[in-house]
């Protein structure tokens, strides 16, 4: 079987920047097994299929060693797909997910993307944390899906180098580390999952939304300009609207053909 293929560079406005996903449209979806070892070849942090399901998109995405309930980057380049190369007249989409509609609309920037927020609530350290991220936290709070802890500065953040192995033992799939920001930008941060294949995520939408509740509660405001500090580095414009947080980026295409499978 053949299916279309595209890479895109999400949250960038210039190649090699910001996170590339793998964006697969598909008739339906083929078994988990089959997504999977496609994930693993593609070897990029997401890779998302779509089918579509009566003018809405059904999406699903897997690292290269797992499926996960939400992510970002790869639903900003499916956006991006669908609105530029699938169905150039479209001004929105709505993705049917594990974790409930996520609508994607044009916008002056690319797109917007309205998700559900991931509230944290503050808890003692893990034992380790401070060894495994190389800085002591001044807090640390956590969800079902991962640990976000406060560092001193931006500079502290961008200069680290942490001990992935001893990450992947933390009883949460991911680690944000953040700090108030400096200059054009209200927060920095930078995404460490390397339980799911992805030591380091050049720019993770879905942490976004652990983060703007947390900084809203400590900046007093809901808008916010935000880099996430990784090697390719990536902008957002985040939006905490009640539980939602609306994520706005723009994408470039790099690949696009055909997929044998």
């Amino acid at each position: 079987m053949r299916t279309s293929f595209f890479q895109v560079d999400a949250f960038a406005s210039q190649r090699f920047a910001g996170n590339p996903a793998a964006v697969m449209p598909m008739v339906c979806f083929p078994e988990d097994s089959v997504m999977q070892a496609i994930a693993a070849e593609n070897n990029l942090a997401e890779t998302a299929f779509l089918v579509n399901d009566c003018g809405d998109y059904r999406i699903r995405w897997f690292t290269p060693l797992t499926e996960v309930p939400l992510c970002g980057h790869a639903t900003l380049a499916s956006a991006a797909v669908v609105m530029e190369r699938l169905e150039p007249a479209r001004q929105q989409v709505l993705f049917h997910s594990a974790s409930g509609p996520l609508a994607v609309r044009r916008a002056a920037g690319g797109y917007v993307m309205d998700f559900p927020a991931r509230p944290a609530s503050p808890t003692a350290p893990p034992p380790g944390l401070a060894q495994a991220i190389g800085a002591e936290p001044i807090e640390v709070v956590v969800n079902a899906f991962n640990y976000l802890a406060l560092l001193e500065s931006p500079q502290v953040v961008r200069r680290l180098t942490p001990d992935m192995s001893a990450i992947a033992q933390l009883d949460r799939s991911g680690l944000i580390v953040t700090a108030r920001g400096d200059g054009d930008y209200d927060f920095v941060s930078r995404y460490f999952a390397p339980a799911k294949g992805i030591p380091e995520d050049p720019v993770t939408g879905a942490a976004h939304c652990m983060l703007a509740p947390f900084w809203a509660g400590r900046l007093g405001k809901t808008t916010f300009r935000a880099f996430q500090a990784s090697r390719r580095g990536g902008e957002l414009v985040c939006r905490l609207v009640g539980d939602r947080v609306e994520l706005e980026g723009s994408c470039v295409f790099y690949v696009e053909g055909l997929a044998e499978i």
